[in-house]
C-alpha cells in the first residue's frame, strides 16, 4: 500500500487558513483588534519564547471561546464552500491523482479538522464505514489528521482535545493510524520545518512541490 501524506497550509493551500477563517467569520476589524491584543505573544513565538501550540491554543479561545459547536462547524462547512480559491490547483491534482490511482491519501494538519475536512468532503472516507474498493484492493479516499477542538455542553471552550498536529506529532499521529511501517510506502508532502519530521520519516518527501 501507498500512502500519500499531505500537509494542509501552505502546501495544499495558498495561505495559512487560520487566519483566513478567523477574518471570515470575525471579518476584518475584529480580526485587527484580536491579533494587536496578542502581538506579544506572537512575536514572543517567532523569537522562541513561547510555544506554537500554545499562542494558537490562546489565539484560537480568544476568537472561539463559547461559540456553539453547530454555528461553529457552519461556518466551516461555508468557509469551505465560499473560499475554495484558496486551494492550489497542482495541489489538490495531486490528492485527486492519488485516489484515482487507488493509493490511501491522509491530510495531515496542525490546523482544526472542522475546517479542513469540508475541502475534502466528495473524497472522504467514512469513520468506520464502508465506502469504494480501489482497483489495488483497500478503500479509496481521503482521511484528515487535524486538531480537534474540545466541546463541552455543545459549545467551544476553546481548548483542544489533541496535541498542535506539528513537528513530531504529525508522525505520532500518523503512526497511531497506521502503525505498521513495513506495510506500507510513505509519500510526504510539505513546505515548512513543522513538516520536516514527517518528510524525514516519508520513503519519499517532496517539499514546497506545488
Amino acid at each position: 500500500m501507498t500512502i500519500h501524506a499531505f500537509d494542509f497550509d501552505g502546501t495544499l493551500t495558498k495561505r495559512d487558513t487560520l487566519i483566513a477563517f478567523i477574518r471570515y467569520v470575525k471579518g476584518n476589524k475584529e480580526f485587527i483588534i484580536g491579533f494587536l491584543k496578542h502581538l506579544h505573544l506572537l512575536v514572543m513565538m517567532k523569537v522562541g519564547l513561547m510555544p506554537n501550540w500554545k499562542t494558537k491554543r490562546i489565539i484560537f479561545q480568544y476568537f472561539f471561546g463559547g461559540m456553539p459547536i453547530e454555528t461553529f462547524n457552519q461556518y466551516c462547512e461555508k468557509f469551505a464552500k465560499e473560499k475554495a480559491s484558496l486551494l492550489r490547483k497542482k495541489g489538490m491534482a495531486a490528492v485527486n491523482k492519488a485516489v484515482m490511482d487507488g493509493d490511501q491519501v491522509v491530510i495531515i494538519s496542525a490546523s482544526v479538522e472542522n475546517w479542513v475536512k469540508p475541502f475534502f468532503t466528495p473524497l472522504l472516507l467514512p469513520r468506520g464505514g464502508e465506502t469504494e474498493a480501489s482497483p489495488r484492493g483497500g478503500m479509496v479516499g481521503v482521511s484528515i489528521i487535524g486538531t480537534q477542538i474540545q466541546v463541552v455542553d455543545g459549545k467551544l471552550t476553546g481548548y483542544f482535545l489533541t496535541k498542535n498536529c506539528y513537528g513530531e506529532e504529525k508522525v505520532r499521529r500518523l503512526l497511531e493510524q497506521y502503525p505498521d511501517r513495513r506495510d506500507y510506502k510513505l509519500v510526504a508532502y510539505g513546505d515548512s520545518r513543522g513538516d520536516v519530521p514527517l518528510l524525514d520519516f516519508a520513503d519519499e518527501g517532496h517539499y514546497r512541490e506545488f
